[in-house]
């Protein structure tokens, strides 16, 4: 025995990865787990997601067999669960903060949520460092209405406050309101509605800028493979189309930053956090390919 640290289980590491490669200063991406479920009004529990996320990924195969590849060698570093305040506006501006601090060192910044409206902090920071950013959002839901139970801040509001920020091309749709469907018509906003037939994925390519921000709502996924979300609903993407266009969008755009939102771990089978830990590290490896 060498270390006595060597005797010791990692602390919320994602991946369960040591140094040097769940340290800051080399890892080329950095995790920012965010337990908020303030205004959901379904099934809570999506504040327990990234937690559960972070704790699942410890049984990962760090070997990729699509990629051949180690993508852990590229550096990955978990930050503690950030500290939450009731207040929106407050939280948005804390999630900015830290999210402006990881691309300003030139990392890939990853959100792990808790509830859709924490995407709002991301696309903000980002703002400041990419003119041309848009959005790329896999959803059940388009997210567009104005305001809900009484917050412009619901995470049904989230795609509609994206929208003063930046373009957002929407993917895996199959639930909306009247109001969402009368912003698209008048806004031309860039909507997937989903059809088993597969996705147009050149259409979709054409939608985005260069750079591109990817939000996941895991409830885009049909709930075969993911019922483990705050607000299910029939049909949606599968695991494999999901990583085509993933993949490809990464390697057509600059990805510069992702989240993974709305799991709630009481809903569905361990497979579900599984499914959402291996979605997590899929990306990281599409994003940093040929990178490490």
């Amino acid at each position: 025995m060498n270390n006595i640290e060597d005797l010791f289980s990692p602390v919320q590491s994602f991946a369960g990865l040591r140094p040097p490669y769940n340290e800051l200063a080399g890892a080329r991406a950095v995790i920012v787990p965010v337990p908020y479920d303030n205004t959901t009004e379904w099934h809570s529990g999506s504040r327990e997601g990234p937690r559960a996320i972070i704790n699942t990924s410890q049984y990962l195969e760090l070997y990729d067999l699509e990629l051949d590849r180690e993508i852990y060698r590229v550096g990955i570093h978990t930050l503690p669960e950030l500290e939450i305040v009731l207040d929106p506006e407050e939280l948005t501006s804390r999630i900015s903060h830290v999210i402006n601090s990881i691309v300003s060192q030139s990392k890939l910044a990853i959100m792990l949520g808790g509830e859709h409206s924490l995407s709002l902090g991301p696309v903000k920071a980002l703002k400041e460092h990419y003119n041309d950013v848009s959005v790329l959002q896999l959803d059940a839901h388009t997210d567009l209405r104005d305001t809900y139970q009484g917050t412009p801040y619901s995470h049904a509001c989230i795609s509609r406050r994206l929208t003063e920020y930046c373009p957002v091309t929407q993917v895996g749709i199959r639930s909306l309101c009247k109001e969402e469907q009368d912003f698209i018509k008048k806004n031309s906003i860039n909507t997937f509605f989903y059809q088993p037939s597969g996705l147009p994925v050149q259409q979709i390519l054409d939608t985005l800028s260069d750079t591109v921000y990817v939000t996941i709502d895991l409830d885009a996924l049909d709930p075969s493979i993911m019922a483990a979300v705050a607000t299910p609903e029939p049909g949606g993407l599968q695991w494999h189309e999901t990583l085509d266009l993933l993949k490809t969008v990464a390697s057509r755009k600059k990805i510069v930053g992702f989240d993974v939102v709305e799991l709630c771990p009481a809903q569905g089978p361990d497979a579900c956090v599984y499914t959402a830990a291996k979605l997590v590290y899929k990306l990281i490896g599409y994003i940093t390919q040929n990178k490490g």
